[in-house]
């Protein structure tokens, strides 16, 4: 996709998750009115997932109809087309359901296997993240850059704890053990799609977690990447699809957070 037409899907992907932005902002505020279920043990769905997703489809298809879309709640809608946009509506949701206002909508546009196009709004705190493939990333339409801090010893690192059975939680426990006493300090937001912007913006030196889907990560990884940081899984592999278990930080912290957390992986 020619750099042109990028813009103008970026236009309308950042559109389409303010628009979701607002419904979301406005319902965490009434959360007793809001109807919850439960998929599995560690995972919840809101009707304002449901919505929201529905929501940024039916603004992405009215530009774009032809692209296939993967969507977190919805599934996938497979079209004869190069382009296929990657949703997660409500990354962060079980934050939003007990009102802790850090969640995110991330869209993402792959083009057959290259994301060239991300989008992660905050409706809380309304801030727009956006990266182009070769044109960079940026925060509220301003350049960011990942951190220049060298040392693990110097960095905030931030994490996310396994929670899709209990696959990974014992190698996820020692990467925590290792990393713990050698960060300066670690943070869990709940909110994997955030902690990847906040590597891009320079907010975390560094970040990993293990067995995040492609619809968390789409979106983040680019984001990273044209903000000038470096993302993989523990084995350094480029392609996070293989075992969703990743790392990320500027060039120096990104391969000393990688080597820690490899031996555990």
């Amino acid at each position: 996709m020619e750099t042109l037409q990028t813009s103008g899907a970026l236009n309308v992907a950042s559109d389409a998750a303010i628009e979701v932005g607002k419904i979301i902002a406005q319902s965490i505020t009434q959360l007793d009115r809001i109807q919850i279920s439960q998929k599995s043990r560690n995972e919840m769905v809101t009707e304002i997932d449901i919505v929201a997703e529905q929501k940024i489809i039916a603004h992405l298809e009215l530009s774009y109809p032809l692209f296939s879309i993967e969507a977190k709640q919805s599934g996938n809608k497979d079209r004869v087309s190069e382009f296929c946009w990657i949703i997660d509506p409500l990354n962060g949701n079980h934050n939003f359901i007990h009102g802790h206002p850090h969640c995110a909508v991330s869209i993402a546009l792959r083009q057959r296997d290259d994301i060239v196009l991300a989008v992660v709004y905050d409706p809380l705190r309304n801030e727009l993240f956006t990266a182009r493939k070769g044109s960079g990333a940026q925060l509220d339409g301003r350049r960011i850059r990942v951190s220049e801090t060298a040392k693990i010893s110097d960095g905030l690192i931030g994490t996310g704890f396994p929670n899709r059975g209990d696959a990974n939680t014992k190698p996820w426990l020692r990467t925590f053990a290792l990393v713990l006493p050698r960060a300066q300090s670690i943070h869990r937001s709940g909110c994997p799609v955030l902690d990847m912007a906040y590597v891009a913006a320079g907010r975390f030196d560094g970040f990993w977690q293990f067995g995040l889907e492609h619809w968390c990560t789409a979106a983040g990884s680019l984001l990273i990447k044209e903000a000038g940081g470096l993302i993989s899984d523990i084995n350094g592999d480029s392609d996070l699809s293989k075992s969703g278990n990743l790392v990320a930080g500027n060039a120096r912290t990104h391969e000393k957070l990688r080597q820690l957390v490899s031996h555990t992986g």
